[in-house]
């Protein structure tokens, strides 16, 4: 380019010079300047014109013929198409990879513009959703119109994913996993999820029949053993260490029970139903008496309401999630340890905390408390008479009433468990209801 630059400036150099010298000759110097200028600009329009239709040209081919500083600029152009040319032919030719690897998944993929209309898909997203080829460039939720997705959809977060059934065969059951990408771009995974589904189903019939089937027998053993213990001066003393081991036992067993029928109703229950507002200072007194009575005057146990506020939902439920926490913060504190209940409001929604001082807990054990029958240390849960569900039923609970739980702990300085509820589950409490936390 600096070659051509450099050509071209002599050139004009010496078109200069030889149009002096022939003004100099006729004796009209200035004239000739000015048809020499409109002679190099004409030129130069010329050149602009063919670079031009060159490059308009729907086949351009080669360069147009030139030289200096004009045919160093065709060159550069002609390889700069070159080069062009051969990059979108190697864009093209990855993206058919990837486009063959995605279609070869048994998952479904679909790619969403910003507008959340479908760009593309792969053959099993047709076979799962039911696509068509002249679908393409329309919006996802026209062809899953199901109320939960498209709140899940518009509401942006898509850091769990969401399992629902199939647009096209209710027996089917999809999870669905959006991923955001490019400038505002969705990635769309959806996978068919019905085996574990059924397998899930078959589990939860399975624990639910015999939770069930348990009781009774439970019911009958339960009731002899009181019967022998109202006759305890009937009974040989060598027995009525093994009667009261047996007593206790035989109630574990039925407080597992009953935990395991709360889960198993609380995951096939529709959670709609039987919702309606219920005054936190209501519940939270509620809990705190139960819970002094369990401490049996041992623990100072505090409520701290900060308003009147009520939560939208199922009373029994969320009666159940409050007094897990509760009591379990009486049981695994020492005797003669405050605990602290405390409703908060902000632009979040509300939170209800429950704080304790006691042991705590180590931050690895954390993310797995939730899970059924998890144990920080079994043998303290065996004293204390656990049932290692306490915590699952929580979390079932506040996943019914979209909230989230939380915890805060350190080992040796208590710990904290906060069951956060979205604002549009919270509303304003009777004013009574607000005074009897007091």
């Amino acid at each position: 380019m600096h070659r051509g630059f450099a050509a071209e400036i002599r050139r004009v150099l010496v078109f200069t010079a030889v149009c002096i010298l022939l003004g100099l000759l006729n004796g009209y110097l200035t004239w000739t300047l000015i048809a020499a200028g409109a002679i190099y600009m004409g030129w130069t329009l010329w050149q602009i014109y063919r670079l031009d239709r060159w490059i308009v040209a729907k086949d351009p081919g080669l360069p147009p013929d030139a030289s200096g500083f004009w045919g160093d600029i065709f060159d550069r152009i002609y390889h700069l198409q070159k080069r062009q040319g051969r990059e979108k032919l190697r864009l093209q030719s990855t993206l058919h990879r990837i486009q063959d690897i995605t279609a070869a998944l048994p998952d479904a993929v679909i790619v969403l513009d910003k507008r959340g209309n479908m760009s593309w898909w792969n053959e099993t997203a047709s076979e799962l959703l039911g696509f068509q080829s002249g679908d393409r460039q329309q919006a996802l939720i026209n062809f899953v119109r199901n109320p939960q997705f498209v709140r899940y959809f518009e509401a942006g977060s898509y850091k769990e994913p969401i399992t629902l059934p199939s647009p096209i065969n209710d027996a089917r059951r999809l999870q669905f996993q959006i991923t955001r990408f490019g400038q505002d771009e969705r990635l769309v995974l959806v996978r068919d999820i019905t085996r574990i589904h059924r397998l899930e189903q078959v589990r939860k019939d399975f624990v639910a029949n015999v939770s069930h089937e348990l009781r009774t027998p439970l019911t009958v053993l339960k009731g002899y053993l009181e019967t022998l213990a109202d006759h305890a001066e009937e009974v040989a003393p060598q027995w009525s260490k093994a009667l009261q081991q047996m007593q206790q036992q035989s109630d574990r067993m039925t407080l597992l029970v009953n935990d395991l029928i709360t889960l198993s109703r609380l995951e096939t229950e529709d959670p709609g139903s039987n919702q309606s507002p219920v005054p936190v200072a209501r519940l939270l007194k509620t809990v705190r008496d139960e819970a002094e009575v369990v401490g049996g005057g041992n623990y100072t146990i505090t409520v701290d309401n900060a308003g009147d506020e009520a939560i939208r939902g199922n009373e029994k439920e969320l009666h159940s999630a409050i007094s897990n926490l509760v009591i379990n913060a009486v049981k695994y504190s020492p005797p003669g340890s405050t605990v602290n209940i405390r409703s908060s409001t902000d632009s979040r929604g509300l939170h209800v905390s429950v704080s304790d001082n006691g042991i705590g807990i180590d931050p690895v054990h954390i993310p797995r408390l939730t899970e059924r029958f998890y144990r920080v240390d079994s043998g303290r849960a065996s004293q204390t008479g656990g049932t290692g569900l306490g915590l699952a039923i929580v979390k079932h609970v506040l996943l019914r009433h979209d909230g989230k739980l939380s915890i805060e702990s350190k080992p040796g300085k208590g710990s904290t468990f906060t069951c956060s509820f979205p604002r549009s589950r919270v509303s304003a409490a009777k004013t009574e209801g607000a005074k009897l936390a007091n």
